[in-house]
């Protein structure tokens, strides 16, 4: 074993739990902790001797985030049904579609919002007209 390697494996065991790659939500939480303490520590100075440490850190995060927590992208339907549950509102509740039956249609698929529509629903839930194309 060249000596970098003994190096490491006699330091291993004190460090392990910091650039081990996170397998639980525990892990993760202990890793994000630890980088919450380095941004403390380091902030934006590029030099500091830890910034590598605080680097490393958060690819491990990262990579476990786009692992665990993946982001389905939701069709403009989907977005609107959602949005109309946070706000606790009722399809006759949307006039900016229009009649309860077009936001009926709306909502089954039938019907697809138009641009006026969707600039008035976004400009209602304060979202970007994106979330409905």
């Amino acid at each position: 074993m060249n000596s970098q390697l003994e190096n490491i494996s006699k330091v291993w065991p004190t460090i392990k739990s910091v650039f081990s790659v996170p397998h639980s939500e525990k892990e993760y939480l202990e890793l994000v902790k630890t980088l919450d303490s380095l941004v403390d520590e380091v902030g934006n100075n590029e030099r500091h001797k830890l910034a590598p440490v605080m680097e490393t850190i958060g690819n491990l995060i990262e990579n476990y985030e786009s692992r665990e927590y993946q982001i389905k992208e939701a069709s403009p339907v989907d977005a609107l049904k959602y949005l109309m549950q946070e706000h606790g509102l009722k399809q006759s509740e949307l006039k900016e579609i229009g009649s309860q039956g077009v936001v009926s249609e709306v909502l089954s698929g039938k019907r697809s919002l138009n641009l006026e529509q969707i600039k008035k629903v976004s400009n209602r839930f304060h979202v970007s007209p994106l979330v409905f194309i």
